[in-house]
């Protein structure tokens, strides 16, 4: 999950829904959103309480282990966008391909309204993602905030990517400027635009998931299936809006890597992963 965020378009939700801890993962953070929302309001017992109930066992290593993505392969990443933009689009372009699939398996039952939001996703994401905004210049202090916001909710729904989204919003190199620099003043502002944004984000996730898991499920898999405008890998991989099709010296390699990254999603899924939604508590 940490590699896949370094990444614009591939987002870490996509990760977790792959393996099969989504639903499990969304209902963690909602019980920490509802911990802070505790501390908050002074009610020290409720919030300690609510704390027992997270799952540590399970949070704590997936935690740890974006930590350490993130710290060592972050930088191989970003060298091999920069050289390889072609081949790792590709790769990557296959693993959300087959997400697609994965997804919508856990639809039970694809009835005419599940198949129009599918399509309406679908179609509203491949449009949505072509945009690109400029960078900001001297951007107002208080974005950043809404920057953090916006990306940590893209980081846990699969098919954006948080980078992504900062992308969108002119505000990827303000932001990475920030940490390079030790901003520490605006580094704070994104850490507690991001806190906000999950704890609120994370709870009407959870919700719509509990409620309408159909429904929800089939608008994740139009998500998925619409963001692939994003790592479809000609001209440029990830590097700009523009759609081509495949150059005719340059094909084999990136598709026998499409093949290579759907063929680790179903082999990932065969290996007795469990897709199926775990029951909220």
């Amino acid at each position: 999950m940490g590699s896949a965020d370094v990444v614009p378009g591939v987002s870490g939700g996509t990760v977790a829904l792959i393996v099969g801890i989504y639903p499990r993962l969304i209902s963690n953070i909602r019980r920490g959103a509802g911990v802070l929302s505790a501390f908050v309001r002074l009610r020290f017992s409720e919030g300690f309480e609510r704390l027992r109930s997270i799952e540590w066992g399970f949070l704590l290593p997936l935690l740890a282990g974006m930590a350490v993505a993130l710290v060592t392969l972050a930088r191989v990443i970003e060298h091999f966008l920069e050289d390889y933009p072609v081949e790792l689009s590709a790769l990557f372009f296959g693993l959300v391909f087959a997400s697609v699939f994965v997804a919508g398996k856990m639809v039970s039952n694809w009835d005419r309204l599940r198949m129009v939001t599918f399509i309406v996703v679908a179609v509203g994401a491949f449009f949505l993602l072509g945009l690109r905004s400029g960078e900001a210049e001297n951007p107002a202090t208080w974005i950043f905030f809404v920057a953090g916001a916006v990306a940590i909710c893209a980081m846990i729904l699969p098919g954006v990517s948080g980078s992504f989204l900062l992308l969108m919003l002119g505000m990827y190199e303000a932001v990475l400027a920030a940490v390079n620099d030790r901003e520490y003043l605006v580094l704070l502002l994104v850490i507690l635009g991001a806190v906000v944004g999950l704890a609120l984000f994370s709870s009407v996730l959870h919700w719509a998931l509990d409620t309408y898991h159909d429904l929800v499920m089939a608008a994740i898999t139009g998500l998925l299936l619409g963001s692939l405008r994003v790592l479809w890998p000609w001209p440029n991989g990830i590097d700009g809006p523009e759609l081509s099709g495949p150059i005719a010296d340059e094909f084999a390699a990136p598709f026998l890597l499409a093949v290579v990254g759907a063929g680790l999603v179903f082999l990932i899924t065969r290996l007795g992963t469990d897709s199926e939604p775990v029951a909220a508590e």
